[in-house]
């Protein structure tokens, strides 16, 4: 089975965002990506946070496990530990493959995060009402 990990990340009222457009859509989804074999999805969250942001990360703890397309996805919350935003040297930053589309970091203002096409959608909602409400306990499983 596939999994996929990511991070959340807030500095300053925005949330690091990866904007795509792929196969004549846009929308907006979280820096991460698949869980490589060996590697845990707490890892794998760490080393995307790097290849697409060029930040290297420290995560604080799973805020959810989100079912996407009947796989799971794991999202963590993180804080920047070192490097600069934008820098990111993965594969698809660097070499991206028309099939798959664009991949750009930028920071969203969580303010207007609702308004955005955020996929998945249930994670833009949980850090939008993690603002004024905290962080779920403990992290929930939803499906999309």
């Amino acid at each position: 089975m596939s999994y996929r990990a990511a991070v959340i990340l807030i500095e300053n009222g925005q949330l690091a965002m990866i904007e795509r457009h792929r196969q004549g859509l846009h929308y907006f989804t979280f820096p991460g990506g698949h869980v490589d074999p060996g590697e845990t999805p707490k890892g794998a969250a760490m080393r995307e946070a790097e290849e697409e942001l060029g930040l290297k990360v420290n995560i604080q703890k799973l805020l959810a496990e989100i079912w996407w397309h009947d796989k799971p996805q794991y999202y963590y919350l993180a804080e920047t530990a070192s490097g600069t935003f934008g820098t990111g040297q993965g594969e698809e930053m660097q070499h991206p493959l028309p099939e798959k589309g664009s991949y750009e970091p930028v920071w969203v203002p969580l303010g207007s995060l609702l308004d955005l096409p955020v996929q998945p959608r249930s994670m833009a909602e949980i850090v939008v009402r993690a603002q004024t409400e905290g962080w779920p306990e403990p992290a929930p499983i939803l499906h999309e």
